[in-house]
């Protein structure tokens, strides 16, 4: 018995090849989309480093001096008990984050290349001195 060209349609071979291919190209865009993200969370870090350095300064400005190295990037969000000079802060809109890996931001009194203070976060691998994507991110570079 012959069928009629309407009644034909897609055999379960062909099904599985569709989907075999679409799985593919999902995949594809997957694996570029993971390497855009650590792109972004790199980008994320040094955007939080640039604004906890401009807090910094404005904390500087008030008190005459930046936090201690026991206060640390606290200091910008909770008023340190035995302040001198006039704290006027907070000077971040939020208590500090973690970086962008869920990790703490280091805080170095006094920072590298003879600065004042220095702010890091460690990169993926939350270990120092990484690459690629566990490199660390410092606001003295």
């Amino acid at each position: 018995m012959k069928r009629k060209k309407s009644e034909e349609g897609w055999t379960f071979i062909e099904t599985l090849i569709v989907i075999a291919i679409i799985l593919i190209l999902t995949s594809s865009v997957g694996f570029t989309a993971v390497k855009y993200l650590d792109k972004a969370r790199a980008v994320t870090a040094r955007s939080q480093i640039e604004t906890f350095s401009l807090a910094m300064d404005a904390y500087f400005f008030d008190c005459g001096h930046y936090p201690p190295d026991g206060r640390g990037l606290a200091a910008l969000w909770e008023k340190p008990d035995a302040e001198t000079g006039f704290w006027n802060g907070p000077y971040i809109n939020k208590p500090v984050p973690k970086d962008p890996w869920g990790n703490e931001y280091e805080y170095l009194m006094p920072g590298q290349n003879n600065m004042p203070y220095g702010i890091r976060c460690f990169g993926r691998d939350a270990k120092e001195n990484g690459e690629g994507n566990d490199a660390d991110i410092c606001s003295w570079e």
